[in-house]
């Protein structure tokens, strides 16, 4: 009975293989996509005066979602957070979009003093990579822009 078992396991094998092979050979190769570095982040364009980053606050009491426009250089509050922008970067225009964003997210619970939750880079294309740990609230990273662009409706972005 082992025998019948080992050579069926064998057959199911060899037509299972045969069958990823095919796929493999119908379908076109892709394009290697060399992965962000560092080097190819840049400053987000526009006047110092007016570059904001955009990230997203989540309140999870509420289930509410508020889009934050936080200047380079300043702070804004979200619920009891501070969230300070230090600074806003994109990819260069030949590179894949991305855009990163250094952070310092500060809890000012009231009756504690105040405490240091998060500081350091987020990234917009992967928000779990470096993500604000809170019960109430989650922060990430929707982009870098100008004042002008953020005030503008979404629709003409």
């Amino acid at each position: 009975m082992s025998n019948k078992f080992a050579s069926l396991a064998g057959a199911v094998i060899l037509v299972l293989a045969g069958a990823i092979l095919a796929n493999a050979q119908q379908r076109p190769p892709q394009p290697a996509v060399a992965p962000a570095t560092s080097a190819s982040l840049v400053r987000s364009p526009g006047a110092d005066d007016q570059r904001v980053a955009i990230l997203q606050g989540l309140d999870k009491v509420t289930a509410r979602a508020q889009r934050i426009v936080v200047p380079v250089g300043k702070s804004v509050q979200f619920g009891t957070l501070s969230v300070a922008v230090s600074e806003c970067l994109v990819n260069a225009p030949d590179a894949a979009p991305e855009s990163a964003v250094y952070v310092t997210v500060t809890d000012h619970k009231p009756g504690n003093p105040p405490a240091r939750l998060f500081g350091g880079w987020m990234f917009a294309s992967a928000p779990a990579l470096s993500s604000l740990d809170h019960s109430v609230y989650d922060v990430t990273v929707l982009g870098c822009s100008t004042a002008a662009q953020a005030a503008a409706p979404s629709s003409s972005r």
